[in-house]
């Protein structure tokens, strides 16, 4: 029996367990997967509590992805470029860190919603640590630009000189986002948590496909999304259940179905 668990705080309203049951079920896995509620300040020993009952690995979530990426003794390529961690793998005492967040967004994108990246202008809201994790795997389907908007320029002009090697890339304020419509754009800003909406140009959203990171309510964004005629509006649950199989195969190589997951998830 394989055993995992995610580790959060807050965690009681993590839908891992479930997921992971059901990918578990695809493949006739016994697995054990709890949810940990780590304190704030004792990320590592919780870690390694789980570690030492005999762990296979383990999911990450708010707010401890830093505290993975410097837990985990071996990075994965995705692990060292979004500077984060969502997923270690416990093989021969070595912590092997993963982030599975941008796969689990390009295969929302592709296989969910039939959405072709290839050459398409991808406008990104927010430079935080959501938006780093999912540049490289982005950039990898050879988008024709991302354009990276932050409140503070200079987070996103920082993204744009570090991810400009693996593609074309740019970074400015909010302010610079132009009424020309885009192909794609991704709130990756915590607004949606706030109740709120980034300050940004109406016209960039004409017949684009809209989506907001956040998931089980409709955001600010997305209604602003459907005042200003995107042809799409999508919220992150694809992307969550998308990210959880990455994780699942990392651990046990086993690729799992989930789209009937993702459907019985919304109903």
């Amino acid at each position: 029996m394989y055993k995992f668990a995610v580790l959060g705080h807050p965690i009681k309203h993590s839908l891992s367990p479930d997921i992971h049951a059901q990918f578990a079920r695809q493949f006739d896995i016994q697995i054990d997967y709890d949810k940990i509620l780590a304190p704030i300040d004792s990320f590592a020993q919780s870690a390694q509590a789980f570690i030492d009952q005999g762990a296979d690995g383990f999911n990450v979530t708010v707010p401890f992805k830093l505290d993975a990426f410097n837990f985990a003794t071996e990075l994965t390529l995705n692990a060292k470029t979004a500077g984060a961690v969502n997923t270690i793998k416990i093989t021969n005492n070595q912590y092997l860190g993963e982030n599975t967040d941008g796969t689990g967004l390009v295969n929302d994108l592709i296989n969910n919603l039939n959405i072709t990246l290839t050459d398409k202008v991808i406008l990104i809201l927010g430079a935080g640590g959501a938006t780093q994790g999912l540049l490289l795997p982005l950039l990898n389907q050879h988008p024709k630009r991302i354009m990276i908007a932050n409140r503070t320029a200079s987070k996103a002009e920082k993204l744009h000189h570090d991810f400009s090697a693996y593609g074309n890339t740019c970074g400015f304020g909010l302010d610079k986002i132009k009424h020309t419509p885009v192909d794609i754009i991704i709130n990756a800003t915590s607004a949606s948590l706030d109740g709120k909406m980034p300050d940004i140009a109406n016209g960039c959203a004409d017949n684009a496909i809209c989506y907001d990171l956040m998931y089980g309510q409709q955001t600010p964004f997305m209604d602003w999304a459907k005042n200003n005629n995107a042809s799409l509006i999508v919220d992150g649950l694809g992307m969550l259940v998308e990210q959880a199989a990455c994780s699942f195969e990392f651990w046990t190589g086993n690729k799992p179905k989930t789209q009937a997951i993702i459907k019985a998830l919304r109903r």
